[in-house]
């Protein structure tokens, strides 16, 4: 019961043509969450980190418009980290230089610290990353696939649960629990990397 997908190529080759509004909107659901969850995790308050999702936003697709985003010269995932990356520290910057909160400097500095060499915040943003990746994917391939086996892929790749455990709640054999588990594996790679434009 497998479908094709339902997009035409890579979602990052389908957002250079400013026309296809369905492949924007595809791309901010998937990304907009990414990278406020990135800005609020280094401090950044609700309102900051709505503005820098929407100046994020805006660049990926001027980048993209102006053909300055090169895939030959790495990952979607890692440019869009540095884009981020450097417009948290740009709004950090303006905060400072505009004025000290109620935090004083001694906050700025800890904001500040939150963003330094020390801390492993790219092993985050890949983490993050894969995890938003593997949400959209699966909230799209769903529909595919009956429920029993989204199940017995559910139980036993996502919760961890034993094969023979799940086939006897779910009145399948051990064989038919892997082959969903295989089955809906398969299809979720198959979608993530049309995401990431793989």
């Amino acid at each position: 019961m497998i479908t094709n997908p339902p997009t035409h190529g890579t979602l990052l080759v389908r957002i250079r043509d400013g026309r296809d509004s369905e492949a924007w909107l595809e791309f901010t659901a998937l990304y907009s969450p990414l990278i406020h969850g990135f800005a609020r995790k280094y401090g950044l308050q609700e309102a900051d980190a709505a503005d820098l999702t929407q100046e994020v936003l805006q660049l990926v697709a001027a980048a993209f418009k102006g053909h300055q985003y090169d895939a030959t010269r790495g990952s979607f995932r890692g440019w869009l980290y540095s884009v981020v990356r450097n417009q948290v520290r740009k709004m950090l910057g303006r905060r400072r230089a505009h004025h000290h909160g109620a935090g004083g400097t001694e906050a700025q500095m800890r904001l500040e610290q939150q963003l330094s060499p020390e801390r492993d915040e790219s092993a985050e943003w890949n983490a993050d990353y894969e995890q938003r990746m593997f949400v959209h994917a699966a909230s799209q391939v769903r529909g595919d696939f009956k429920e029993v086996t989204w199940r017995a892929f559910w139980a036993t790749a996502v919760e961890g649960r034993p094969a023979k455990e799940v086939a006897a709640e779910l009145a399948l054999t051990v064989a038919a629990v892997y082959l969903a588990k295989g089955r809906v594996t398969a299809r979720l790679k198959e979608q993530i990397q049309l995401l990431q434009g793989e």
